[in-house]
């Protein structure tokens, strides 16, 4: 957890190791006990000298820590936090000091070492970990957080500035002032008392920083650094303690634990780098999705919301329509443009029904139920849509069982459906010429316990494929259908606890058929 924003971590700076972390952690360090331990008796045992060996393994270092460094830097660019950039600096130091290091190292690529220095640069380089954590755990205590912005590039260009002014004045040092400084290789095998002695203190520092870690401990990073220093101190113990000369086992095995101090946190680094790219990438496509989501939906209320007013608003036009034919006969017929009038009140409030029952499909609202008879609904849908029967030359043939029970329904969601299955019923049949255009509508008992009604029309039908997708949302058969009518259709009646289908007729249009479950029954 990040303590100065309440927000979980995400960076290795800020980020609680797990477990699994702490117990490969801990293997790990065990690993390299157990090789430290077993390699003691054997540390002063001469191998096969290998000169090439030096320049190989300075090579790795050089670049498992740039590119350590290059991560710490990126981080801290996020972070804003001084103690990751004195870290990177660290590790920026240590990369760079290993080229003068192994160009001044005897035998590696002249038998006394190249620009005239001595081994000096051994101090140097394995001086720059262990004070850079000791810097870092300090500044963690007391670092007040992120720094503005726009100063953090700056920041690093200058820490990358002073670094490389640092490696090169003590390049310039250990050529120039070879005289002034300790000798710590006197020829090639053996190490100086003064070199034990300056590797012991680097053992002290090593110690000192292990320790001021594992009391601040909080973070990934922390964990790893541990690590590091626990491959750390074993390699400068060998020089310090033991004095193993040149190509010994211990020689070797110090330079190898080198390359682990190197590489740990690289892997580290790079491994949660790639675990947060993955989740960045998760999480881009779970907004995309989102935001695809949302947009279906806003399409699907628009749509919806344009079907369902689109009904009433033709049927007012039509109504208006034939008031102004009545009113402009010679002697015009005041009930009729009455009726008309009364047909656009009622269509029109309708409508500002539709559209409140359209929002409450979509909220799931069901206080609006109420126990209803599904015959009186069904009259006075038919009353609406008179006018639009007449004008399309359909006939009507009802039948409507008595004695059905009452449903738990919303009173202008049902009619919805019904208006929706009337008219797709009336404007299929606008293509038929050859037969009598009939509307059946048709209510009846469900077995067990509920009610199903029947609409059907004697169009040209639809096809297996079409009546397999009907009611999905966006599919249409019509040229300037929205696609939405019967998908809100099933919403509805599922939504009701009932079922809706459709099916070819004997008279070779389609049968839309739905039930609803009886109020207080078992599915209501």
């Amino acid at each position: 957890m990040n303590e100065r924003s309440g927000e979980p971590g995400i960076l290795l700076a800020a980020l609680p190791p797990t477990p699994g972390q702490r117990r490969l952690a801990l293997a790990i360090v065990l690993a390299l006990l157990v090789a430290f331990v077993v390699m003691l008796p054997f540390a002063r045992m001469e191998l096969a000298p290998l000169n090439s060996f030096v320049p190989t393994i300075q090579m790795a270092l050089l670049i498992n820590d740039l590119f350590t460094s290059a991560l710490l830097f990126a981080q801290f660019s996020v972070a804003r936090e001084r103690a990751i950039l004195v870290l990177a600096g660290g590790y920026l130091f240590t990369a760079l000091i290993t080229i003068p290091h192994a160009l001044t190292f005897p035998g590696a690529f002249a038998p006394t070492g190249l620009l005239g220095a001595g081994s000096q640069t051994y101090i140097f380089w394995h001086a720059g970990l262990p004070v850079a954590v000791i810097v870092y755990a300090s500044l963690k205590e007391s670092d007040p957080g992120a720094g503005p912005l726009q100063g953090s590039r700056r920041t690093i260009v200058a820490s990358i500035a002073a670094v490389i002014a640092l490696v090169a004045g003590l390049t310039w040092l250990a050529i120039d002032g070879e005289d002034l400084l300790p000798r710590m290789l006197p020829d090639a095998t053996n190490v100086t008392l003064w070199g034990q002695y300056l590797t012991g203190l680097l053992v002290l520092l090593g110690v000192v920083a292990l320790v001021l870690l594992w009391l601040r401990r909080r973070s990934v990073l922390d964990l790893w650094l541990m690590v590091v220093l626990c491959a750390y101190l074993p390699e400068v113990a060998i020089t310090a303690f033991l004095a193993a000369p040149r190509f010994s086992l211990g020689y070797y095995v110090s330079r190898i634990f080198s390359l682990v101090t190197a590489s740990v946190v690289l892997i580290v680094l790079l491994s949660q780098t790639t675990a947060l790219y993955t989740r960045l990438a998760r999480s881009i496509l779970v907004q995309r999705r989102e935001r695809e989501g949302q947009a279906i939906a806003i399409d699907a209320i628009t749509a919806s919301i344009a079907h369902e007013v689109k009904q009433p608003l033709t049927a007012i036009v039509a109504n208006a329509h034939a008031g102004l034919n009545w009113l402009g006969h010679a002697s015009p017929d005041l009930d009729e443009v009455r009726a008309a009038l009364a047909q656009i009140v009622n269509v029109g409030l309708h409508a500002g029904r539709v559209i409140e029952s359209t929002r409450s499909i979509f909220r799931k609202d069901g206080r609006r139920r109420v126990p209803l008879d599904i015959n009186e609904l069904i009259n006075d849908i038919l009353v609406l849509d008179r006018t639009d029967l007449q004008n399309h030359r359909v006939s009507l043939r009802v039948e409507l069982s008595e004695r059905l029970p009452r449903v738990t329904a919303d009173r202008v969601q049902l009619q919805q459906v019904l208006l929706n299955l009337i008219i797709n019923a009336v404007e299929a049949m606008d293509s038929v010429s050859d037969r009598a255009r009939v509307l059946t509508v048709r209510s009846e008992f469900c077995r067990p316990d509920g009610v199903l009604v029947w609409i059907e029309d004697s169009g040209p039908g639809l096809g297996a494929n079409d009546r397999e997708h009907i009611f999905e949302a966006f599919f249409t058969t019509k040229a300037n259908g929205t696609g939405m009518g019967l998908a809100i259709c099933r919403s509805i009646v599922e939504s009701h606890r009932g079922r809706i289908w459709a099916s070819p007729s004997a008279a070779g249009g389609t049968v839309f058929q739905f039930t609803l479950p009886a109020a207080g029954s078992g599915d209501d």
